[in-house]
């Protein structure tokens, strides 16, 4: 166990924060990200380019270094070493919360094993945005992210996803939401969904509607941008798969431990006992009675 007092001796420790940056519009960004940007000793940045830009509109001058999905590993021992010399480092990526689909989780998981202060900021975020105007039940909901590559893959994680009664959230490239949206139809049904495209930008939108409507609109208009994809929950009940055991008596049930799983009859009295709720007691008197 670790208590972290996040600002206790602030000024005389190093500590890792985590800094969201706008998703679109520049005046999104709070007055404390950028005093923390500009009191900082180091930034870390998913892109480095992109981070400079916000840097050169804010008239930020700390350093910049790279911190991303594919250095993660080494340049997070580096960025954890300089903490614990007494350094102040920013983490951001290139727009929104970090370790939310960005870098950032593994560096603040080594953090906390180092006991290296770990403060969030509060700020931009993509999915809690376009939920809160989705016209969808707020709460529960569930961030799920972006889906896999793959049709199969993809197909596979709807399936898990096919029972949950909360609100999911996902996040989807251009080229290929419209087969994401195909295999949301095929696997969730006709469900409500709204699209949130652009967000905070000139061009912001919201498509709203089924997800057989959707697809329409996917087909006939040029998709464009990042989206953000809100979808209702089921409200149907998942039906139960019948027990392999229930086509079989007590006795056939007992007697399949004994003989397919080579166990003693005290054990496949017990197992059965528990496939079935019922008492051992009931299960012995019953097997042995109809074996006598």
């Amino acid at each position: 166990m670790w208590q972290q007092k996040s600002f206790e001796n602030e000024d005389h420790k190093g500590i890792l924060y985590l800094v969201p940056t706008p998703i679109g519009n520049l005046e999104d960004i709070s007055f404390r990200a950028i005093r923390i940007l500009k009191e900082a000793d180091l930034i870390a940045a998913e892109d480095t380019r992109n981070t400079k830009k916000l840097c050169n509109y804010f008239e930020i001058e700390t350093p910049i270094v790279s911190y991303h999905e594919h250095n993660k590993e080494s340049s997070g021992e580096k960025l954890i070493h300089k903490v614990k010399d007494g350094f102040k480092v920013a983490v951001v990526s290139d727009a929104g919360m970090p370790a939310i689909s960005d870098p950032g989780y593994e560096l603040v998981v080594a953090a906390i094993e180092e006991k290296v202060p770990v403060v969030p900021l509060p700020g931009a975020n993509a999915a809690l945005t376009s939920l809160i105007a989705s016209g969808l039940a707020c709460q529960p909901f569930y961030f799920y992210g972006f889906l896999n590559r793959s049709k199969k893959d993809k197909r596979a994680e709807l399936e898990a996803l096919k029972w949950q009664t909360a609100t999911i959230i996902f996040y989807e490239s251009p080229h290929r939401l419209k087969e994401t949206l195909a295999v949301m139809q095929d696997v969730l049904g006709n469900r409500k969904i709204a699209l949130c495209r652009e967000l905070t930008k000139k061009y912001e939108e919201f498509i709203r509607g089924t997800i057989e409507e959707v697809m329409v609109w996917a087909h006939q208009d040029e998709i464009r941008g990042e989206f953000c994809i809100i979808i209702e929950g089921t409200n149907e009940q998942q039906e139960e798969e019948p027990s392999w055991w229930n086509h079989l008596s007590l006795e056939e049930h007992v007697n399949h431990y004994i003989s397919d799983q080579k166990m003693t009859s005290k054990e496949a009295i017990k197992l059965t006992a528990k496939d079935r709720g019922l008492n051992k007691r009931e299960v012995y008197q019953a097997y042995h009675v109809e074996n006598e």
